[in-house]
């Protein structure tokens, strides 16, 4: 995943491989998506045996946690599209803060998701007045990848 695609020369330098390196966002915002996903299908799991007919009602964080993986993935479709063997270092540059800008960004949100979820899902079976308050929470969750995306665009675009 983080590894170069092409074999560096000698003489070549390291710059003509840093394009490379944007693909940690992918990573960071997959890693994400698949903890705010677990973490929230646990809480489901747990829930459903209390509550069983919330079931459906408490998807909502898994899906939630599944859009921050395609942050990611628009980002790196974006990126992919402008990679050239021939690069400057500053738009490599540019390259790799918008990938780890997404990705970072992406494993905050997912995290955050999945234990606002977990919880979220299980007090909803208890008090079934939360499920605003989770859904709020979770929006608020879901903006921290939305902003790491919008940087992520900005910087990918430029030079």
């Amino acid at each position: 995943m983080f590894l170069p695609r092409r074999r560096v020369e000698p003489q070549s330098g390291w710059s003509q491989n840093l394009p490379t390196f944007w693909e940690g966002g992918k990573g960071g915002t997959a890693l994400g998506a698949a903890y705010g996903t677990a973490k929230s299908g646990t809480g489901i799991a747990a829930m459903s045996v209390m509550r069983p007919e919330l079931i459906m009602k408490s998807i909502i964080p898994v899906v939630m946690a599944g859009i921050i993986a395609i942050y990611g993935l628009v980002v790196a479709v974006l990126i992919s599209s402008s990679v050239a063997y021939n690069m400057s270092l500053f738009k490599s540059f540019l390259q790799l803060g918008a990938g780890l800008s997404v990705g970072l960004s992406g494993l905050a949100a997912g995290f955050a998701i999945g234990i606002v979820g977990d919880a979220g899902v299980r007090g909803t079976a208890q008090q079934p007045r939360l499920f605003v308050g989770m859904i709020l929470i979770l929006i608020f969750a879901e903006v921290l990848g939305l902003y790491g995306l919008i940087v992520g665009l900005i910087l990918s675009t430029k030079g």
